[in-house]
């Protein structure tokens, strides 16, 4: 099969596109036939060596939508020919290729109505959305929610769960993506390049923090006594607030096909609309990945692999 790996760590211009061998399906798994392979935040800091792999070759990549191509002993709720997609198991990468092994219990079937590209670009985004807001922060109707990088793939679905439940919505962008977030539904969008959100929010239930560095430190300022913020942009914890009347929180991230079903409720029932893809083929793999390390970009980026 073809697969964009890595056989070091490095910057982008590690990933190879080549031949490896094609998987095969054990007790409880599937082959997926991969057609759509999602890039996440997550996969520059895997070839660099920041989740320290000691097994080469490392095909990136988290997320996928495809076909059904074989089903291993013990499935039955799965068939050849079906078309599903999800995310893989916690601790696994693997999806810039044509073909994966996985475990059939976090793979769902696809909605008729969304392609596999788009169904690929909502798999992990998705799941860390509903994690970290519905599960995590336990955001309610009527609370007041700072959703910092409004334009990325997370924050753009948390943005519209958030609406959804019936929380007022803040939002970071950049000059270019005003309007972009505003029509996500977002009730307040702020400009981070010409005003700074600390100075002009104040008083929030809760944060969700998607950005890193000096942004999720000062998220703590806008959050009022007893707030609570979640944090997936600064590392395995969160970062510790220098107020004692807030909560910290890194969400837990768990894959179950649960997820993807709710993923997929919530798209047919139009609360969350399909994001803005920017494709590439997986030939063009690292500079997909060159993309996402430099991160400046609207939505998600998306391999079409077959």
């Amino acid at each position: 099969m073809k697969a964009a790996f890595i056989q070091k760590f490095g910057e982008p211009e590690v990933l190879t596109y080549g031949e490896l061998p094609d998987p095969v399906a054990g007790p409880g798994q599937v082959v997926v036939d991969v057609v759509a392979a999602s890039i996440n935040g997550a996969d520059p800091k895997v070839a660099a060596g920041e989740y320290k792999q000691v097994t080469f070759p490392v095909i990136l990549g988290r997320d996928f939508s495809g076909r059904v191509g074989a089903v291993g002993a013990g499935v039955s709720d799965l068939a050849v020919g079906d078309e599903v997609f999800g995310v893989l198991e916690t601790g696994r990468d693997g999806t810039y290729c044509e073909k994966l092994a996985v475990g059939a219990a976090v793979v769902a079937k696809k909605p008729a109505g969304l392609s596999h590209v788009d169904a690929a670009a909502l798999a992990l985004t998705g799941l860390t959305a509903i994690c970290a807001v519905e599960e995590s922060l336990k955001l309610q109707a009527g609370e007041t929610i700072l959703i910092q990088g409004g334009a990325g793939g997370v924050a753009s679905f948390a943005i519209q769960l958030a609406k959804h439940i019936g929380a007022r919505v803040i939002s970071t962008t950049s000059t270019a993506n005003l309007d972009f977030v505003r029509s996500l539904g977002a009730d307040q969008v702020i400009d981070y390049k010409t005003t700074d959100f600390a100075r002009v929010v104040k008083g929030c239930d809760a944060v969700f923090e998607t950005v890193g560095g000096e942004v999720a430190t000062r998220s703590f300022d806008v959050l009022k006594p007893g707030g609570r913020a979640a944090f997936i942009a600064s590392g395995a914890q969160a970062p510790k607030p220098a107020r004692s009347d807030v909560t910290a929180l890194r969400p837990a991230v768990p894959r179950t096909r649960k997820y993807m079903e709710r993923i997929a409720a919530l798209v047919q029932s139009g609360a969350v609309r399909r994001p803005h893809v920017t494709t590439y083929s997986l030939a063009d793999a690292r500079k997909a990945l060159q993309v996402s390390a430099d991160r400046h970009f609207r939505g998600k980026l998306v391999l079409n692999v077959r």
